[in-house]
């Protein structure tokens, strides 16, 4: 049973104090905001962190292979006219 209600993703700041952990998970869980309000105002709200780009792997396919990096290349540089 959700905490929050989807279409109305509301609770007065004293539910929320009661039961604020189990929000977080709920928010963590769904990736819906909730907007926390005191004497029926909008004073807050709780929305879900961005998941970062795993670090490990992150470059994978970026990076080209070149065989032979000594030899000369054959193209003329501008440098040489």
């Amino acid at each position: 049973m959700a905490i929050t209600d989807v279409e109305h993703s509301s609770m007065p700041a004293g539910r929320f104090k009661a039961v604020c952990l189990k929000v977080l998970d709920e928010v963590a869980e769904t990736r819906v905001p909730v907007t926390i309000t005191k004497r029926g105002k909008p004073v807050a709200r709780l929305v879900p962190v961005e998941q970062p780009a795993p670090l490990f792997g992150a470059l994978a396919g970026t990076v080209g292979r070149y065989d032979d990096l000594i030899s000369p290349v054959d193209d003329e540089w501008d440098a040489l006219r």
